[in-house]
């Protein structure tokens, strides 16, 4: 660890299962690459990014950082694993170390935590993520998820120091039916929240809706159907986030207001 240029000490947080594959994490990735609030935060020399609890195999980091690469070309990324048996030799510019959510004593300007989370109770949510953000750089993001076996399906929350900013739904068009079937990836601090007078219940709900208005746009397929029904949403009163450009993922963001547990 010493040798590795981080903190000596023992890792918070327990080994999970550590289950990963290669590409699952594509869709958190390119949405990190063109988000100029993630740009912005690593607007300086030589900045620091960590994957937390990468898993039994390397794959997902060092493609988070081929993909941030491209639009950060200087950024430095570690990946961290609880497990000891998990850490491998440096390869393609990443370095792989002990560590936990006190983030083996840096101070990165951005956190990958994905598929992580999940497996810890819901009262454990906050704890972690007060633990994470005190690590944070000035101006530093987390991005703290969850997604399907195979990436189709992913939702994450990006926090800053002070704490949950928004909710992201990011889905494959061409696999998802509607859009509350990504009820079973939500964050840990949602998932156990999406029933009746909670209001990512109603998000989810109100999604749905709008999808099965724009059914008339299936047509012309579902990325175009997406883009009718998350116009209608946003018409409705959600405050949702459009991102700029053409996207291949349907995307829904919203503040963390509008989705907060009860």
């Amino acid at each position: 660890m010493r040798g590795a240029g981080l903190a000596a000490g023992r890792p918070s947080g327990r080994i999970t299962r550590g289950t990963t594959n290669i590409n699952r994490l594509r869709r958190v990735d390119r949405a990190m690459a063109a988000d100029p609030r993630v740009r912005a935060a690593c607007d300086v020399p030589r900045p620091l990014a960590v994957d937390l609890g990468y898993g039994g195999r390397p794959d997902t980091a060092v493609e988070m950082a081929i993909r941030l690469r491209r639009v950060i070309p200087d950024l430095d990324l570690v990946g961290l694993e609880i497990d000891p048996a998990r850490i491998v030799e440096p390869r393609h510019g990443v370095r792989f170390a002990l560590g936990g959510f006190e983030l083996a004593g840096m101070r990165p300007h951005l956190v990958r935590a994905f598929n992580v989370l999940r497996q810890y109770g819901e009262d454990e949510v906050h704890a972690a993520w007060a633990q994470m953000r005190s690590a944070l750089a000035p101006g530093g993001l987390i991005v703290e998820g969850t997604c399907d076996e195979i990436g189709r399906r992913c939702c994450w929350i990006l926090l800053d120091r002070d704490g949950p900013i928004e909710l992201t739904l990011a889905w494959s068009p061409a696999h998802t039916r509607r859009p509350s079937e990504l009820a079973e990836r939500l964050p840990k601090a949602l998932i156990h929240r999406n029933v009746d007078g909670e209001a990512i219940h109603r998000l989810l709900e109100t999604a749905d809706q709008c999808w099965d208005r724009a059914a008339g746009r299936e047509v012309f397929g579902p990325r175009d159907r997406w883009r009718y029904a998350r116009d209608m949403l946003r018409d409705s009163g959600v405050d949702v986030r459009v991102p700029r450009g053409r996207r291949v993922d349907n995307l829904l963001t919203v503040p963390w207001g509008a989705v907060a547990p009860a």
